[in-house]
């Protein structure tokens, strides 16, 4: 991390189908080796299956999904006399979105089914609804800062 200058933020085209930058966030987030048309293939395969599956349109239970997702507070570590204290702070709204796609892409990548894109829409509806591993990992996190609160008073 550079003491001068603040990280310049890299502007990122919408998607192609849907025209969303969110959708297009979680393609890249998905990518290996920079196999966008690999990633493209299924985000829109997993979003036509929502779409037979729930009967609603995808990116709607998709933002739903990242909504679910999206931790509002978490932990940091806060070193203190010697002492390292796991502090909880609130977060930034770009940070709650990445790591609620990285967290879905965590759990997805986990689940049992066949394909990508059937996990994938698997997860992303199960976050929709509340369940899954993504909603997991969130409520996991919610507990470890509700359980340190009284650390709180070492915010910076």
């Amino acid at each position: 991390m550079s003491r001068r200058h603040a990280a310049k933020e890299r502007v990122t085209l919408p998607d192609a189908k849907f025209h969303n930058l969110v959708v297009a966030k979680f393609m890249s987030t998905l990518m290996y080796d920079g196999k966008r048309s690999a990633a493209e293939n299924i985000v829109y395969g997993a979003f036509d299956i929502i779409g037979q599956k729930t009967g609603k349109d995808p990116l709607v239970v998709f933002s739903d999904a990242l909504e679910n997702v999206g931790p509002t507070v978490e932990v940091r570590s806060r070193r203190v006399g010697g002492a390292t204290y796991q502090v909880p702070t609130e977060v930034r709204n770009k940070r709650r979105q990445a790591l609620a796609i990285r967290w879905l892409i965590i759990a997805l990548r986990n689940r049992g089914e066949k394909t990508t894109r059937q996990r994938m829409a698997g997860e992303i509806m199960d976050a929709a609804s509340g369940r899954g591993n993504a909603v997991k990992k969130r409520e996991d996190t919610h507990r470890m800062a509700e359980a340190n609160k009284a650390f709180s008073h070492y915010k910076w």
